[in-house]
């Protein structure tokens, strides 16, 4: 098996650049907010930049940019995309 396939990590571990897609959210009061910001399950996600002092981090999610702050990021669970 590939080492990339079905392997999930948080989304403020992914790579900057690399695409993802995301799986889940931890439960939290905040996981209602991130869905209405279309960091869906099943939508495509990746980090555009991260800011100089690692915070916050630049994402591209539902065709738009947004910024969200690290630990925010990491209650996004995502799976990484094959790569080809």
């Amino acid at each position: 098996m590939n080492a990339d396939q079905n392997q999930a990590i948080r989304l403020s571990e992914l790579p900057t650049g690399r695409k993802a897609i995301i799986k889940s959210h931890d439960e939290s009061d905040f996981q209602l907010t991130l869905m209405e910001m279309g960091c869906i399950p099943g939508e495509p996600i990746w980090i555009e930049m991260i800011a100089p002092m690692g915070d916050p981090l630049a994402i591209q999610v539902a065709g738009y940019y947004l910024s969200i702050r690290k630990k925010d990021a990491e209650k996004i669970w995502v799976e990484l995309e094959k790569s080809k």
